[in-house]
């Protein structure tokens, strides 16, 4: 017990250890004015200014991803690029003196946004297009918000959130929390001046005003960044959106067809095309079949048509791990080439396709089942096995009416004879 007991006070000691030192630390960077530099590309200034323009009376925002390179400077000071920013999707809570970000479709963009920025470091590293210095991780750097008024500064509750958070991503040093206000007065002529927010023309005599704060974890209190807008061309480019993305509910109902179908579909899979963007794939299975299909659509889909690919089921094909499965299945896997005649068109979904590749490859039979037209001079012709066959039934007819006569015939004589 007295060495389980010394260990715990070890323990804590540490503990109370590292806090003295990050905040002795944070004493010194605030004394010393130790702060990032801060890059923003223009294309994400342009669609900060385009959301406040939409939202001119409400609250908004949305999240922000770039880079932090370290040792950016000959001080040492590390760089923060803001590349680009996400906007919430339509169940964020917009009002005057309010914004709550809404559901996860930020976290999806910026799983899209990150895997496909891994898949372009693998392939381009070493290379012109990708510098030395930007051969790092795509990180979430925080959110900007549009705030009422001239509040230029973030509120307590702001603080309160963006502490909150560090507490609770350790390996997050920095958080961005950026603050929009709107309605400024142009500024005339440019000061050499170093301040911590830029200004955008808002095109109806006012400016857009963004005031730049970041925390860090040692600090625990806002300070004041000055940024430098770049032109986009300087900056690593960020992928387009893929469609599940764009269109959510697309996503949804392509599962609803198919499982109406009856059919088993994986999740998506991010696989890897030839370059980015990556394509969005899923694997889809039938009870009893001996044949799985890959499903592939680029990131325009359905602008772009989907290709299948057909793979052997076999024992040992663990679903669980659907990136590992459809791994070992495209290993496995042949193309499937459809037929000439067979055309996508925007307004068809999975499942149809599905249905054109399983038919094509005699793994069911068409749903609908297509009479052709006969001509008038082609109905004169009738094989003479199907006239021999009419004519049976005819006869068949005949001899059915013939006995229906006589069956009343002899009903009507028996009632006569009981009448009499």
């Amino acid at each position: 017990m007295q060495i389980q007991d010394e260990q715990q006070f070890l323990e804590l000691m540490r503990g109370e250890f590292e806090f003295l030192r990050k905040r002795l630390r944070g004493m010194a960077m605030i004394s010393r004015g130790i702060v990032p530099n801060l890059v923003l590309s223009q294309r994400a200034v342009d669609k900060m200014l385009s959301a406040a323009r939409q939202y001119l009376a409400d609250e908004t925002g949305e999240a922000m991803v770039g880079f932090v390179v370290e040792n950016d400077t000959p001080e040492g000071l590390p760089t923060i690029y803001v590349l680009d920013t996400i906007s919430p999707d339509e169940t964020a809570i917009r009002r005057s003196h309010t914004f709550q970000q809404g559901d996860d479709i930020q976290e999806e963009v910026r799983w899209w946004l990150r895997e496909n920025w891994e898949f372009y470091r693998n392939q381009h590293r070493g290379t012109d297009k990708l510098p030395e210095q930007f051969d790092i991780p795509l990180l979430y750097l925080g959110d900007w918000h549009k705030q009422p008024g001239s509040m230029i500064q973030p509120s307590h509750g702001d603080l309160m959130t963006a502490l909150s958070y560090l507490d609770d991503e350790p390996d997050m040093e920095y958080l961005l929390v950026p603050i929009v206000t709107i309605g400024h007065a142009p500024i005339i002529g440019v000061s050499d001046l170093e301040v911590n927010y830029i200004t955008v023309p808002m095109g109806n005599d006012s400016d857009m005003r963004v005031d730049w704060w970041y925390i860090h974890q040692d600090v625990r209190v806002f300070q004041p960044l000055h940024p430098k807008v770049v032109d986009q061309a300087e900056l690593p480019q960020m992928m387009k959106y893929a469609w599940y993305v764009v269109y959510e509910e697309r996503l949804n109902t392509e599962y609803h067809r198919l499982e109406r179908d009856g059919a088993w579909i994986s999740s998506l899979i991010l696989w890897e095309a030839d370059d980015v963007p990556l394509e969005v794939c899923f694997i889809v299975a039938r009870q009893g079949a001996r044949e799985l299909l890959l499903l592939i659509t680029d990131a325009d889909y359905p602008h772009v048509p989907p290709v299948a690919r057909v793979s052997p089921s076999f024992e040992g094909l663990d679903l669980t791990d659907e990136y590992k499965a459809f791994e070992e299945l495209w290993e496995r896997s042949t193309p499937v080439e459809m037929p000439e005649d067979w055309e996508w068109h925007e307004n068809l979904y999975l499942s149809d396709f599905v249905e054109a590749v399983e038919v094509h490859l005699g793994l069911r039979q068409p749903s609908k089942v297509t009479i052709p037209v006969i001509d008038e001079d082609d109905s004169a012709t009738i094989d003479a096995s199907e006239a021999e066959e009419a004519t049976d039934e005819g006869d068949q007819d005949t001899v059915d009416e013939s006995d229906d006569t006589n069956s009343n015939d002899v009903e009507d004589n028996t009632t006569k004879e009981e009448a009499t």
